[in-house]
């Protein structure tokens, strides 16, 4: 795994670290504390530090609203309700710091999601590794010829070979040339905020990203979806993976109503009425465009 021997070192000591708290602990968090779990071939997501559970979902959820909620008898209970109704702010207390090691562009997609706490790693004042990340050759794909920012077929043979040759040279010639002038050796050197615009995206980059439960989900629900790029998927799906241990009756709600649920307009709702009443629906008779009909028929494909 790509971690320094001062990254190991300091992962060692946190975990080997015991101190008495009064405040809430989720055991399931807390085996994951610290460690680095890997991503693509030079990543990683750990764990820094995170407040709240399941529970402090609930109490607060039980402060806000009260009456509201006396009806549900358990905790997963009340969850359910509240991801079901769509209720935000129990969800907000519960928080979660990250250290994420990750290739530039999947980054600049991830800093779309304006709801968090962001610190990166600053190559003005820090000279980058040389780590790119390379796709395996099951990740090359075409261009998809139905959707434009998503791909299609696989490519394969001499036509993937020089796809990742090209990537593997382009990048190390971009970092020699990188460190050419950032060398102060016999001569002034040019100054690293500026020298760093001739790296690729695909070079790592690091940062702390702390983000409350609430918004965390919203960028699961997206970047975990099948449909999202591979790159960001796989850390998402690494991050769920960790909110199930942290959160378990949440997660568990968020799976069955965001992730494993479908949300239906009026035009839609309509149209499953009409076929339970025995109408022969067709998308020329739905009110739906071609694209709507589509979608609406692969959520009960």
């Amino acid at each position: 795994m790509p971690l320094s021997s001062d990254q190991k070192a300091e992962i060692e000591e946190q975990r080997a670290s015991h101190r008495q708290t009064l405040r809430a602990v989720s055991d399931g968090m807390e085996d994951h504390l610290y460690r680095a779990n890997p991503v693509l071939d030079h990543g990683f997501v750990r764990v820094v530090d995170y407040m709240g559970d399941d529970s402090a979902i609930c109490q607060a959820a039980r402060v806000s609203y009260g009456k509201g909620t006396k009806s549900v008898q358990n905790d997963e209970g009340l969850i359910r309700y509240l991801m079901r109704h769509w209720h935000s702010t129990p969800f907000e207390m519960c928080e979660i710091k990250l250290h994420v090691k990750l290739p530039v562009f999947v980054a600049r997609q991830w800093i779309r999601h304006r709801t968090a706490n962001v610190n990166e790693y600053s190559a003005r004042y820090s000279i980058l590794d040389r780590e790119f990340y390379i796709p395996e050759p099951e990740h090359l794909a075409a261009q998809s010829v139905v959707n434009n920012q998503g791909r299609g077929e696989a490519l394969g043979g001499e036509e993937a070979d020089r796809v990742l040759r090209h990537l593997r040279e382009d990048a190390m010639r971009c970092y020699d040339h990188y460190e050419q002038m950032i060398d102060q050796d016999g001569q002034q050197g040019l100054a690293r905020e500026l020298a760093r615009m001739n790296l690729p995206a695909n070079i790592y980059t690091q940062w702390y990203w702390k983000v409350d439960l609430h918004n965390l989900l919203h960028f699961l629900r997206l970047r975990a979806d099948s449909h999202a790029q591979y790159e960001i998927r796989v850390y998402a799906d690494e991050i769920c993976r960790i909110v199930s241990d942290w959160v378990p009756f949440a997660y568990r709600a968020f799976e069955d109503y965001r992730m494993g649920g479908a949300q239906l307009s009026k035009t839609g709702l309509d149209c499953v009425r009409r076929m339970l009443g025995g109408e022969d629906v067709t998308q020329e008779t739905s009110g739906m465009s071609k694209g709507e009909w589509r979608e609406f028929q692969a959520l009960f494909g």
